[in-house]
This record gives structure tokens, sequence and C-alpha cells, in this order.
């Protein structure tokens, strides 16, 4: 509570914004660490965090949301891996390179990559936003990755944001290469099964629930009768892919 009418509310006030300050501080050092990119300007940094969701209830914050950040480094971060991919496979053509690239930077992976810097300690959300985990949360993880390395590029320049992209995304490649991953988990798995067993996978809508703008899904995939796995989404089509996914993970097939 800050009680502004006496000197004793003055005394309060004031220890409380200093302990805010060093919080956002000791913050902003610890994801220094875990990036392994000290910053010259630490605002950048922490406006790579702010969604728009949190300047709704925090209009006054002195800084404004991630989006031109994201802009930036979505564009840094296709560059990178588009000149890591034309280096690492010279005799693949433009198509299989594309479809590498969009294996490496569509949402889960680049969600995967925050989670692994441990991102969610640090968005900065509305309480709303903040209790979604579920979908809503991978795309703002990704979305703050590519902010991270758009601040990154500003801060300290084009190899700043390479290395720290070849330490999240780089690993990635042999795997995404070696295990399909930038195959469609749809069609990838239509063509494993009918290799293996013969039959066309079928998919069957298991739940669903929520209102017209904000519908979930649950679908499972069968080949014969039998349930593979489910897959969860805000689309059929989505929940499908997931579907898809999961079963090639449950078959061992990726």
């Amino acid at each position: 509570m800050i009680f502004r009418d006496s000197s004793v509310g003055i005394c309060l006030e004031f220890r409380i914004s200093c302990f805010d300050i060093y919080v956002l501080t000791m913050d902003i050092s610890q994801l220094e660490a875990r990036l392994g990119a000290p910053f010259q300007n630490k605002d950048l940094l922490q406006q790579a965090f702010v969604h728009r969701s949190y300047l709704n209830e925090n209009p006054n914050f002195r800084l404004s949301h991630n989006e031109r950040l994201e802009y930036l480094g979505d564009a840094v971060l296709e560059l990178i891996i588009s000149e890591e991919l034309y280096k690492r496979f010279p005799d693949k053509p433009e198509g299989d390179l594309t479809s590498f690239r969009a294996a490496l930077v569509n949402s889960k992976m680049l969600a995967e990559v925050a989670a692994e810097f441990d991102f969610n300690d640090f968005l900065m959300l509305s309480r709303g936003e903040a209790k979604d985990v579920g979908r809503a949360r991978q795309f703002i993880l990704a979305n703050t990755l590519e902010a991270v390395i758009g601040a990154i590029y500003l801060d300290r320049g084009y190899e700043a944001a390479a290395q720290f992209i070849q330490k999240g995304l780089f690993s990635r490649i042999d795997e995404v290469v070696t295990k399909k991953l930038y195959r469609d988990p749809k069609s990838l798995f239509q063509e494993i099964a009918q290799e293996h067993h013969g039959v066309t996978p079928t998919y069957e809508v298991l739940k669903e629930w929520g209102p017209d703008h904000n519908k979930h899904f649950i679908v499972g995939i069968y080949i014969d009768k039998e349930l593979v796995a489910e897959g969860e989404g805000p689309s059929k089509q989505a929940a499908q892919e997931e579907a898809a996914r999961m079963a090639l993970k449950a078959r061992g097939w990726l």
C-alpha cells in the first residue's frame, strides 16, 4: 500500500520503487546470463518481452510492446537460417532449402527454443494472458524469441545475432532433415502407415468445446480401428496435424 499524504508514506513509496528497480535489474542480469548476450541498451532486451496485452493493463509503462522488434527479428532469423542452410547443403535445390527453413522457424520450434531459455519467467503479460499456457502461449513465446533476436541485432549487430541463433537452432538442423520434420506430419504419417500397414489412416473428432471465436478440438488418428494418438488444436485441421505428429512419435517413426 502507498500512503501519499504523509512523510512515512513518501518513504514507503520510495522504498517500494527501489525494490522494484532492484528486482528488474536482477532479472535482466539473469536473462543476459541465460542468453549469453550482455546488452548495452537494457531497455531493448526488456522491451522484447513486453506483450501488447501488458500495456492494456499498464498504459503508462515506459516501454512499447515488442511487435516492431519481432518484425525485425523475423527477418534477421530467416536470413541467418537461409545462409546456414545454403552453406550446409550445397546440392539441395531451392524447394528443399525452403522446406528446411520453414520447419526451423515455425512457431512450435521457436517456442521450444524460447522455453529452453526459460523465457516464460520473463514475459510481461496481462493477467488473462498469463493464465493461458496453451497454444496461445506457444505463439507468444515464438514471437518473443524473434523479438529478442531483433533486440540482439540492434544492440550488438549481425554476428551476435547469428551466434545466438546458432546456439538455439543450428543444432536442430540435422534432426529436421534426417527425421523429415520438414514434411507435413499428416502426409508423412500417411506415407509410412501405407508402407507398413497398407492402409490409409483416418481421423475422428473426439471432443470439441468453446464458443465459435475460441473453439478447441481433440482429434484421434486411427490405423484400421486402433487409436494411435490424439491431438488438440484450435481447428480440426490443427488438431489433425498435432495428432499425426503425436502418432509419428508414438510409433517411433520420427
